[in-house]
């Protein structure tokens, strides 16, 4: 929705660095700009806001908000503040808007800081509370929206975006290479393990998580979300209807908004069933946008007409070519992004969003999370034959041969039994890093490590996929791509009563019959076309790094060959050697796309 930034110091903030910091968050809020100074005890300190007007457009909802002794900057969006809003005019609460950001302030005023347990939706804020001379900071359940700060010589100073930070310190960060090598050498699902950054001393709230400052600025930070695996007996029937009422009701409140919105359509389960359901559930009038790569192990176009076709929507189609100046991009990318881009993923998505602002629209939506919730990796289908009986385990071993298996490329998931003889294996996650360690200048080497939720194997692996390798750098990809052209992204599956539904629901009843999210494909029988509902292979949101880089292009040769702070750290000559294979593995493409954002981030 939003771009929030803030200081809290012994010395006041000066006005420049305030119109310096604002001028990096325009992208994030083109509709209105605002800030306020003030003390708290003994500090001083300053909000920031930077405005995507999405509900109540009108300038009464403007930030900084004020409210009985406490003033808000928020970032994002209370799904059920209309809910909300109900409850309180029942307690006596009067209002003067309809937006959500009014609902938040009068409830934090009613609740105290527990209202975050009454909110499903993506946030960050901060507000500053004078009764209880505090500072709350705020991030939703699955961290959706960015709050990251630093405290520094009796200085703290949070935003959205690092480059706010920078601003508010009149400098440019120190640049942190460890976290550098872990993307290249061990890749994206590396990068929010440690609690590091691209930059040193960066921090970030984390997510259900509540910071508390006071004046002095102490901090104590509150865990109100604490994700977990809780079965409950049930069969598929209960587990269907379940999901089906959760996850539609989810999507109802999720398009919620003043303002045009549109689908992001892959060819896959997730995003199509984000469509179908608007269409056919909810009887929405929508439309869809979908990257196109002729590359045949991306190309989904077949199943991205089928559902076009069936739901009789408007949409645009965007075919990938070299021709397109993607070097180019990738560079504007890496410098709104403060770092490297995750994916290449998120250099192509970075053309879906654009062409998504150019037709008007200021919310998309996506699917986000379902793999996470219902299973989706080829990994899945084997974590789960260690919680099996003997019996059972057999007949999914067979449907795995049958189906999965020929589509798996990764070396070590040839053996369905992978996990039930070695349950602590992980080497197919950081595939061949062993070889791209040699390619750097320096020592770099890191064990792989999970955080313990469960002890049902699947359930935790999803669950650190969810948390701490996945989701939560696509939440970040999204965030800053969709910010770049000022649209706000929302992902129906990262919904607090979908995700207690989901892990409530036995680890067995997941996949079957050869098909991973088995009963979300059974929950949308009727809702999805079976073209793409009974669709087994995988592709993903993806692309392939020959879409984008021509190596026979002298152009796109001499650009990541020229002198380089990246030389430094990477040897040349391997990079020059990879580069003339004429084929070269999947991971070895992730790889340098990797080396080549490295090379742009360190420019």
């Amino acid at each position: 929705m939003c771009g929030i930034a803030g200081y809290l110091g012994f010395e006041p903030l000066s006005q420049d660095r305030v119109k310096t910091c604002l001028a990096t968050m325009e992208r994030r809020g083109p509709d209105a700009q605002r800030f306020i100074f003030g003390e708290l005890g003994d500090s001083h300190y300053a909000l920031l806001h930077s405005r995507l007007s999405i509900i109540d457009l009108d300038p009464r909802s403007h930030q900084p908000y004020y409210f009985d002794d406490c003033t808000l900057v928020f970032n994002g969006e209370i799904y059920n503040y209309i809910e909300l809003r109900n409850e309180l005019i029942a307690q006596g609460f009067e209002f003067q808007t309809d937006s959500d950001t009014e609902v938040l302030i009068k409830a934090y005023r009613c609740y105290g800081q527990k209202c975050v347990e009454r909110f499903e939706g993506m946030w960050a804020f901060a507000l500053i509370d004078q009764r209880n001379q505090q500072l709350l900071l705020s991030r939703d359940r699955f961290a959706e929206k960015p709050l990251y700060y630093l405290l520094q010589d009796q200085k703290l100073y949070f935003a959205s975006e690092i480059k706010q930070i920078e601003a508010f310190r009149g400098g440019r960060l120190d640049p942190n290479m460890k976290q550098a090598y872990r993307h290249l050498v061990n890749g994206h699902k590396s990068l929010n393990k440690y609690g590091e950054h691209f930059y040193h001393e960066v921090e970030e709230v984390g997510f259900g998580e509540t910071a508390i400052i006071k004046a002095d600025l102490s901090i104590q930070k509150i865990k109100y979300w604490h994700p977990e695996y809780n079965p409950v007996q049930m069969d598929d029937a209960e587990a269907i209807e379940r999901i089906k009422d959760t996850l539609i009701r989810s999507v109802e409140l999720r398009m919620r908004a003043d303002v045009p919105l549109a689908f992001c359509l892959s060819g896959g389960v997730d995003s199509s069933a984000m469509a179908s359901i608007a269409v056919k559930s909810l009887n929405q009038d929508i439309q869809t946008f979908s990257i196109i790569d002729r590359d045949p192990r991306y190309n989904e176009l077949d199943n991205i007409q089928a559902t076009i076709d069936d739901l009789g929507c408007k949409h645009e189609l965007i075919e990938l070519s070299p021709d397109f100046d993607y070097l180019n991009q990738l560079e504007k990318l890496v410098g709104y992004h403060d770092a490297p881009v995750a994916t290449i993923s998120y250099l192509v998505h970075s053309r879906l969003i654009s062409a998504m602002s150019e037709n008007g629209f200021k919310v998309s939506i996506s699917g986000t999370g379902a793999d996470e919730l219902f299973t989706g990796y080829y990994d899945h289908f084997l974590f789960q034959l260690k919680g099996l009986d003997s019996e059972t385990r057999k007949d999914r071993i067979s449907y795995w041969n049958e189906f999965p298996a020929k589509a798996v490329r990764n070396p070590f998931l040839q053996d369905p039994m992978r996990f039930v003889s070695k349950p602590e294996f992980r080497d197919h996650i950081y595939l061949n890093n062993n070889q791209f360690s040699e390619y750097l200048k320096h020592d770099f080497s890191e064990a792989f490590t999970e955080v313990s939720y469960s002890s049902d194997l699947l359930r935790n692996r999803m669950l650190n996929e969810l948390y701490h390798e996945v989701v939560s750098v696509i939440l970040k990809e999204d965030d800053l791509n969709s910010m770049y052209y000022s649209i706000e992204n929302r992902s129906p599956f990262l919904d607090s009563n979908l995700f207690k539904t989901a892990y409530s629901i036995p680890s067995e009843l997941l996949i079957q019959k050869g098909f991973n999210k088995y009963l979300l494909r059974e929950s949308l029988k009727g809702i999805l076309n079976d073209k793409v509902r009974l669709c087994r292979e995988k592709k993903g949101f993806n692309a392939s790094l020959n879409s984008v880089i021509d190596f026979a292009n002298p152009d796109h040769r001499a650009y990541i060959l020229d002198d380089s702070k990246i030389y430094d750290w990477v040897d040349k000559s391997k990079i020059e050697k990879l580069m003339k294979q004429k084929e070269f593995p999947n991971s070895y493409k992730k790889f340098f796309f990797n080396f080549l954002n490295l090379k742009i981030w360190l420019k």
